[in-house]
């Protein structure tokens, strides 16, 4: 017996329409970002970023953590402390730097910057210096910080465009068990014909 005769026509019909609720590219980088960011050992913020180029193709991805060979349980993670030595800031790499560490091209010139808060001061002269042209960002939360208005102040006169990306959904569920097993149409994938 065919596919065809297996499947109803309804459950054909769908199939040769496109899906309508896919991720459009921007919700797809910032996701990318957000799941990079499940990878941070910081116990108060998990933050991802992604760098894109023009042609839609993810060439960096970092997250908050701290520098390679240094053992992190044994570096501080507080965010206070009498001694600023025994707080989290002297150490950690964010996750900007870390996305533009992590390149997969030969640079970043030109390219876009997804990232889950808006960049410091300090990650803001590493995209300027890297050449990244655009920064869309989720949160500002810090704003009217010393390092934020410093960051601002850099990224204009380096002409490095900066937007608050609007989310058109407010989370994105990543299920394992969706492949290989009934989907939404309540067909099993292993009655259809390998990709």
């Amino acid at each position: 017996m065919t596919i065809r005769g297996k499947i109803s026509r309804t459950h054909c019909e769908n199939w040769t329409r496109k899906r309508q609720d896919y991720l459009e590219w921007p919700e797809y980088f910032m996701s990318v970002a957000f799941l990079s960011a499940q990878r941070s050992k910081d116990p108060n913020s998990q933050v991802g970023a992604c760098i894109v180029n023009q042609e839609n193709k993810i060439v960096g991805i970092g997250y908050n953590g701290m520098p390679n060979g240094c053992d992190d349980d044994l570096l501080p993670w507080s965010r206070a402390a009498e001694d600023k030595l025994d707080t989290k800031y002297p150490y950690v790499c964010h996750a900007e730097l870390n996305a533009i560490m992590n390149k997969n091209s030969a640079d970043v010139k030109g390219c876009s910057m997804y990232v889950a808060l808006f960049p410091c001061n300090e990650c803001a002269k590493l995209i300027i210096q890297a050449g990244i042209k655009d920064v869309i960002y989720l949160s500002d939360k810090y704003h009217d910080t010393p390092e934020m208005k410093a960051s601002r102040t850099l990224l204009a006169m380096a002409g490095v465009t900066y937007r608050q990306f609007k989310p058109k959904r407010n989370q994105i569920v990543i299920d394992f068990s969706s492949i290989g097993h009934v989907g939404v149409s309540g067909v099993s994938t292993e009655e259809l014909p390998s990709q």
